[in-house]
């Protein structure tokens, strides 16, 4: 009778007499399972990482104002200059949109 024959006849005596048996039948079997339960193991042990930043930094709030009033003097009409003073009556550039307002109404 073959070994893995007889290993597979034999009645179990041992908690570990059914690896003993997949040893003798399939000794990669076995070392596959050590391996997954060594990466197991090792997994368990890693430390939870940070999340990932998902939301983008948030914008220069001048720099925003900045484009804004670009936009609104690109379109050089009284509503869109109008608009950015609403918005933004005592920012940096309000002295500016008032004098491209007063322009545009000549």
């Amino acid at each position: 009778m073959s070994p893995p024959a007889a290993a597979m006849t034999r009645k179990p005596r041992k908690s570990g007499h059914f690896r003993a048996v997949l040893v003798a039948v399939m000794p990669g079997l076995a070392a596959m399972a050590d391996s997954a339960r060594a990466t197991v193991a090792a997994a368990s042990e890693l430390r939870p990482t940070a999340p990932q930043r998902t939301t983008p930094p948030a914008r220069d709030p001048e720099q925003a104002v900045e484009e804004e009033y670009q936009m609104a003097s690109r379109h050089g009409t009284v509503e869109a200059l109008e608009l950015f003073l609403a918005r933004h009556p005592d920012g940096p550039l309000a002295e500016k949109a008032r004098a491209d307002l007063q322009r545009i109404k000549r």
